[in-house]
């Protein structure tokens, strides 16, 4: 077990600061945790031997067992010399529940640093400081100072705020929602969000993860824990201050429009997590996200008893985002023949307020059975012809043999009492209102867009690695001259080297340099004030454009530099630039990045132009993106259907364009001295794009000595390092890789030419179906805890895969988990030494104490390559061996 499984399963449980004192929080924390009698309670207290009848001691070292968990109750002060004993008596996990540190200022912080130093130096985990601690109902183990405990279900909450945390839990308490856990961080000096998420994804008694976070703490951490676990549970988040934005001084349009809020919301779709805006949402989107009947898509169809609820739900319907489904002409004619004559004929289907429930019944089958409806609400206020018993029954019948999600409003309270009772029997999700409903319904929608996103596999772009020494010269040459940004030549030699088209430029020192460029280039041209002063050119008249004689070049030349010293006369004019005008500009984006303070690099596409920030019609997304995730960023903004072809223009080439994104992603990746980039306006004509202006601004602070690789990413990039030639024993040339998403395709060839005794000795039973689903997980990795290597060949110009190897790493990244698997054609040839010998030198890099595998026992080849390799090998139930190469203790024999 890992230690934070130890902690949250603990079985000796100290707790420092017990009292008898009534009201105090020693005395509550205690009376709560007596409630667990299978676990052994240890007060530990200077002034007393016996607290509530409990034998006592006065330090932890006195305590006469191995600590599993010491809950810390004492002032702020004191913690230090306390967590210090903790850590020489050996305890696993601290919960502090002490307040006193950060919160109060620059003392509190130098404790917390502090303990922080005692813990890496013992290697602890410890939840809080300042937190309520956690409690886990099924386990009836409850180590915080709440009065009372909440009923156990299948919902965990984490929460940053203690306070709000259990006033929320209180509430859905009192609603009758029951929790797996409930854990409250505080200040997140260790055990965080991604720590939560980790070890809630794994435990069986929780069905839904909901988060109260106030700030993500460790963003690597969470986007690679989330990224996990988002598939198999919904992982539902409240985060306040959506209008809070950061004060700092920004030079470029994507600066000023990528927000703090914007960039959570990224991170969030990027790990296919849902946001929510308020306190009801998260119990509502727990208890429907994680349903097997998520909608297919946004399309909802109301099946209503009274005309203005209908109204009620169409208007939150399309204010929310959804679509109301327009039913199909048989749809109609059923329709028609079930309601009288004056019905309204459309969605919203009212059934009038003299339906019977018959009637109820058949306008939800019709609308279930309509190709162009994903999902239906019925709406229901309390009527004589149709009571709401025989109502609800009749629609909870239908719901449990639909395949298309059915929600419910049942508005009322006494009269609708029982009503309500039979859809929570039947697991049919019903509220109050129609708005909340709808609000539950856009959730739903959502979140089966963001799975079925992190389960497409993206289309191959052609591999780019491009020299990129003089372009490090030149970030050295403007830093050298005390310049932050990059002339626009110098911006636009980025993008050329990465492959984005762009039109370039001259500079001119003068009228009549800049007229001798223009004849070459042809007219017509626009020119450009140079100046490291000034970032947003037009905002000074610093641009000119449809320029089409010498004469007028000359004047238009003059005018510019008057006009530019007039409103910028501080600024230094190097001169001016001169280049082709791009004629007939159909659409003008902006495609940009800046370094946000919490989720590093973040890439923002959307509507260009001098009125970008005003309009802020833009999507962000977090590097690295493949073909896939660029067309995500382009489809989440409102001119993704403009590029599709607007009056007569020619649509956008997506193709394209959505290369133009991959290879700026490369370009953000490969540079972190990169603080902020616009291409403003990324113009498109007669459907393609090109560059018409960019400017980078660079990190004077920046300093790489110490630095990881990617010190601005938080997620891990695709790992070049690996991508190894290699030759196969009888000589065949093999490359050996990282695996990509884009490599679906391949495995699942590879994997339908497998032998079934193959397949047998890999998987330790026969594999008849390979879904995308299950390839994905395969395929689509977080390189931080999942390493997978392909061997790859190249037959009459043709690769195919003939094997992989993975190396699956645990939680803490403590060990790590082997396996691999070659095509029988290519067996015997020394693909599985090679790939074993990659693993353990990554494993080795990653610091892992050790690896291990699981063998078939009869696979006496596999284990005599083990064996060979220096791993210790022993039986263990189910025909299995495990072989095991403790990594701290000697050197494999490579």
């Amino acid at each position: 077990m890992s230690l934070i499984q130890v902690m949250f399963d603990p079985k000796t449980i100290a707790l420092i600061g017990a009292t008898e004192n009534k009201g105090a929080v020693g005395r509550t924390i205690l009376d709560n945790l007596l409630r667990s009698k299978e676990r052994k309670i240890f007060p530990v207290t200077l002034h007393a031997n016996k607290v509530l009848g409990v034998q006592s001691y006065s330090t932890i070292a006195g305590v006469p067992e191995q600590v599993d968990l010491a809950v810390v109750a004492t002032p702020a002060r004191s913690v230090p010399v306390v967590v210090e004993e903790c850590g020489k008596a050996g305890v696993e996990g601290i919960i502090i529940i002490s307040s006193g540190f950060k919160e109060i200022g620059e003392e509190g912080t130098r404790l917390e640093r502090e303990i922080e130093g005692i813990r890496k130096k013992y290697g602890m985990r410890i939840m809080g400081p300042n937190c309520l601690g956690f409690v886990r109902p099924p386990l009836n183990f409850n180590a915080t100072f709440l009065r009372g405990n909440p009923p156990a279900g299948d919902i965990a909450f984490i929460s940053q705020s203690g306070a709000l945390g259990s006033a929320i839990l209180d509430w859905a308490a009192s609603a009758g929602i029951g929790f797996s856990m409930f854990a409250s961080l505080g200040s997140m000096i260790d055990v965080d969000f991604g720590d939560m998420i980790d070890f809630l994804g794994d435990d069986p008694a929780t069905r839904s993860i909901l988060i109260y976070m106030e700030g993500v703490g460790n963003a690597r951490k969470f986007m690679s824990a989330a990224r996990a676990f988002a598939r198999g549970k919904p992982i539902i988040i409240l985060k306040p201050g959506r209008f809070a934005e950061s004060a700092k001084a920004v030079y470029s349009h994507t600066g000023a429009m990528a927000g703090d809020d914007a960039a959570y919301e990224a991170a969030f779709r990027r790990a296919g997590v849902v946001r929510v805006s308020e306190i009801s949402e998260l119990f509502n989107a727990a208890q429907v996200l994680d349903s097997k009947r998520l909608p297919a898509g946004p399309r909802l169809a109301i099946v209503t008893s009274a005309g203005g609820p209908g109204v009620m739900a169409t208007d939150a319907l399309i204010h929310l985002g959804g679509e109301l489904a327009v039913l199909s002409d048989n749809s109609m004619v059923k329709l028609n023949t079930l309601l009288p004559s004056y019905w309204s004929k459309a969605n919203p289907v009212d059934v009038l307020g003299d339906a019977s429930v018959d009637r109820f019944a058949t306008a939800l089958t019709i609308c279930l059975g309509d190709p162009g409806v994903d999902g239906v609400l019925v709406v229901y206020v309390p009527m004589d012809s149709a009571p709401s018993t025989p109502v609800a029954r009749a629609v909870a019948d239908i719901a449990r043999g639909a395949w298309k999600p059915v929600i419910a409003t049942w508005m009322g309270a006494q009269d609708v009492a029982e009503g309500r009772r039979i859809f929570v029997d039947s697991s049919i999700p019903n509220y109050d209102t129609p708005e909340e409903a709808v609000r539950t319904y856009v959730n739903m929608c959502r979140y089966k867009r963001h799975l079925d996103q992190l389960c497409e596999t993206p289309d191959e772009l052609p591999a780019q690695n491009p020299s990129k020494d003089h372009l490090k010269e030149l970030i050295k040459t403007a830093l050298k001259e005390g310049r932050m940004l990059l002339n626009e030549g110098e911006s636009k030699e980025f993008l050329r080297t990465y492959g984005i088209p762009t039109t370039m430029v001259q500079i001119a020192q003068d009228p009549e340099a800049a007229v001798s460029i223009a004849e070459e280039l042809g007219y017509p041209v626009v020119i450009k004030v140079v100046s490291p002063d000034i970032s947003h050119k037009s905002d000074v008249g610093g641009v000119v454009v449809g320029i089409d004689s010498s004469a007028a070049l000359k004047e238009a030349c003059e005018k510019l530099l008057e006009r530019v010293k007039e409103r910028a006369p501080a600024a230094a004019i190097k001169g001016v630039a001169v280049q082709k005008m791009f004629a007939d500009i159909d659409y003008e984006l902006i495609l940009g990045s800046k370094i946000d303070k919490d989720f590093g690099s973040v890439i923002l596409f959307g509507m260009g132009g001098t009125m970008a920030e005003f309009i802020k019609d833009f999507s962000l997304g977090l590097p690295p993106l493949n073909q896939t995730l660029a067309k995500m960023l382009i489809q989440d903004t409102r001119i993704y259907k403009m590029l599709q072809g607007f009056r007569g223009k020619a649509p956008a080439d997506f193709e394209g364009l959505e290369k133009i994104l991959v290879n700026f992603s490369n370009l953000i990746v490969d540079f972190p001295e990169i603080a902020e980039i616009d291409i403003n306006p990324l113009a498109i004509s007669n459907g393609k794009a090109s560059a018409l202006d960019a400017r980078i601004i660079i990190d004077g602070n920046y300093d790489a000595t110490g630095r990881p690789a990617y010190p601005h990413l938080i997620i891990t990039p695709y790992p070049t390092k690996y991508t190894t030639p290699w030759q196969l024993l009888d000589g065949t040339e093999v490359l050996l890789r990282a695996i990509r998403p884009e490599d679906e395709p391949a495995e699942r060839e590879m994997l339908s030419t497998l032998s079934q005794e193959t397949l047998r000795t890999r998987f330790f039973s026969a594999i008849k179906d390979i879904s995308h689903e299950w390839l994905v997980l395969f395929c689509n990795i977080d390189y931080d805890r999942h390493m997978a290597i392909v061997a790859e060949v190249e037959e009459k110009g043709r690769k195919s895969m003939i094997g992989v190897a993975r190396l699956i790493m645990n939680q803490d990244m403590s060990s790590g988990e082997l396996a691999f698997l070659v095509q029988d054609k290519y067996q015997r040839k020394h693909l599985g030494s090679k790939f074993l010998e990659v693993l353990i030198r990554i494993a080795r890099e990653r610091e892992l104490e050790e690896v291990r595998a699981y063998v078939l026992t009869g696979n006496k080849a596999m284990l005599n390559i083990f064996e060979r390799l220096g791993f210790t090998t022993q039986w263990v139930p189910g025909g299995t061996s495990e072989a095991v190469l403790k990594l701290k203790e000697h050197g494999a024999h490579l």
